[in-house]
């Protein structure tokens, strides 16, 4: 049973068990409250809230979601009365002193994160704010000042927006929660940057991912139950095209449930495995669950409700929903809802999911043939403006204005307007990346196109001071034609993937076959021109061997071209 208190007017949540002491306290507040050019100031204020924990036998940690941060440990009671306390006391003071050292811990932490399914997606489905920045560099910490973010500890993490929660075997005494007072802040509303759905994009290589909102109910959790386990018969059991094949979900904080599904192939098999892919989502829709699947996934969901440790299991997601004006309910009552679901309910969520679907397919390959429309890559319109033509004379045109900027390539246009600018990238150099509040981004770099210093002190001034990041600068400015626009090209200022080991020992072997081979075919064109008696065939050896060299070169400048590109970045 899990049982309601408080300590110093902060809502707390406690449920007995024997052994050591687990502890949390939650702040309602994550990623998905900051702006894109201040993205990462509540991960600074979690490290900076930690450090005066030093080290210590207990284990403890520091997590910063999308809705949530939350300060965790396991110790004894001694051991959570300090910690709890002292990360209060931080947040009231902020150990500014370790604010650049925190800066660079965050960079390198940054540099080592892969990119998870949420990362891969959000910006698609919300654009660049609120639950889409997730899909982001932490842009904003670089330029965070002490003032700034101390204020937004004052704002966010305060008595009233804040949850504890505590398993063991009884409450610590005297225990304390010294935080500022302040105000339960509400959730983001969510936005949206799909005119329709079910959509898809190209994006990636090797795996394919698929999410949807459902309603947080026991249906949605067996419809997800049901398809991880179709994906993992279909894609892995029976066709063998995937070594992953499932699905999980997270709650939006909203009463929603975010449900996503993946899958990895072999480029050889990514058209196979993207057809299973869809077959699974299109059968569930259209048919749903038999009585019996559903009796065994309903079976092993009830199962993780009645274990000993499930209520204890369940409540740093409790203190969660509390502090997202949800109800703290119990297991009895989960198990009653789950007990109750029938295979229609789950059938008619499968064909929810399936509408309100997003389909992540690998670069190169279309989804429109299952019934999905290609999600947006360019704006509608082109801003009122002058126009400046590229350097190079063969991209695309920019046109700036009073209201925003756009680049006109063919029949493509990326604008993103002044009032709905969520964040300008700025570097010395005079390059001004733009990002739209629904992803869409544009890129100026003065090198590329004919333009005057005017015309950038213009943008600089109708972009809100709020909304700029400013970048360190570039090994050399961008030049002749310039790069892609729009949404697909959102992530290229943060760091490149750096090749590894193997795939430099390759591209070194390449590059070395390019030039050996050339130096045969070289070889073998001055001998036939010194003998002056060769015929044709010899002469069509040469061709197919200079074809052979063309191949060897272009390879070889690709990969030392995305080599260098890594390093610069």
């Amino acid at each position: 049973m899990i049982h309601h208190f408080q300590v110093d007017g902060v809502p707390a949540l406690f449920v007995p068990r024997p052994g050591r002491l687990s502890a949390g306290l939650v702040f309602r507040v994550g990623r998905a409250d900051e702006t894109l050019a201040r993205t990462g100031i509540t991960h600074l204020v979690e490290h900076l809230a930690l450090h005066r924990s030093g080290v210590q036998v207990h284990r403890f940690n520091g997590a910063t979601g999308l809705l949530h941060t939350h300060f965790h440990l396991e110790g004894t009671e001694h051991d959570v009365r300090s910690f709890l306390t002292g990360v209060c006391e931080s947040l009231a003071a902020l150990p500014m002193q370790r604010l650049e050292t925190e800066k660079a811990i965050l960079r390198t932490e940054e540099a080592g994160r892969g990119t998870g399914p949420g990362e891969a997606m959000g910006l698609w489905r919300y654009g660049a704010q609120g639950h889409g920045l997730v899909s982001y560099p932490e842009w904003g910490v670089a330029g965070l000042d002490p003032y700034t973010v101390q204020q937004w500890a004052d704002t966010w993490f305060t008595r009233e927006n804040a949850a504890l929660w505590i398993s063991g075997e009884q409450v610590p005494a005297d225990l304390r929660l010294p935080l500022r007072p302040g105000r339960r802040m509400p959730l983001p509303a969510p936005t949206s940057a799909l005119p329709e759905t079910p959509a898809y994009f190209p994006a990636g290589q090797g795996q394919i991912l698929f999410d949807t909102v459902l309603p947080r109910t026991a249906a949605a959790e067996l419809y997800t139950a049901c398809l991880d386990r179709e994906l993992f018969q279909d894609l892995r059991q029976e066709g063998g095209y995937s070594y992953t094949a499932a699905a999980d979900h997270g709650h939006r904080g909203d009463g929603m449930l975010t449900v996503t599904a993946l899958a990895d192939a072999l480029p050889e098999q990514q058209a196979a495995a993207l057809g299973g892919f869809v077959d699974v989502l299109a059968r569930l829709a259209a048919v749903g669950p038999t009585p019996s699947e559903l009796e065994a996934l309903r079976k092993r969901a009830d199962e993780s409700l009645t274990e000993p440790a499930a209520d204890a299991g369940r409540l740093p997601g409790c203190a969660a929903d509390l502090l997202s004006g949800l109800p703290v309910r119990s297991a009895d009552d989960l198990r009653a809802e789950l007990w109750s679901v029938t295979p229609a309910d789950v059938h008619a969520l499968a064909q929810q999911a399936l509408a309100g679907g997003l389909l992540r397919v690998p670069s190169g390959r279309r989804a429109d043939w299952a019934g999905y429309r290609e999600a947006p890559t360019s704006s509608a319109s082109a801003v009122d403006g002058t126009r400046y033509r590229a350097a190079a004379g063969d991209g695309p045109t920019l046109v700036a204005g009073p209201a925003g900027v756009s680049l006109v390539d063919g029949g493509q246009t990326a604008t993103v307007r002044f009032d709905a600018c969520a964040a300008m990238l700025a570097w010395p150099d005079g390059g001004r990346r733009l990002i739209g509040t629904d992803g869409i981004c544009v890129q100026i770099d003065p090198g590329c196109f004919q333009l005057d210093g005017r015309v950038l002190a213009a943008v600089d001034a109708a972009v809100p001071p709020p909304a700029v990041v400013w970048m360190p600068p570039r090994s050399a400015p961008a030049e002749g034609r310039p790069g892609p626009s729009g949404r697909a090209a959102r992530r290229t200022a943060e760091p490149a993937v750096r090749p590894s080991l193997w795939q430099r020992i390759a591209t070194v072997l390449i590059a070395t076959a390019a030039a050996g081979w050339g130096l045969i075919v070289l070889l073998t064109v001055l001998g036939l021109a010194v003998s002056g008696v060769a015929d044709w065939l010899e002469w069509a050896v040469v061709v197919v061997m200079a074809g052979f060299e063309a191949m060897l070169v272009r390879s070889a400048a690709r990969r030392i071209k995305r080599w260098r590109a890594a390093g610069r970045n």
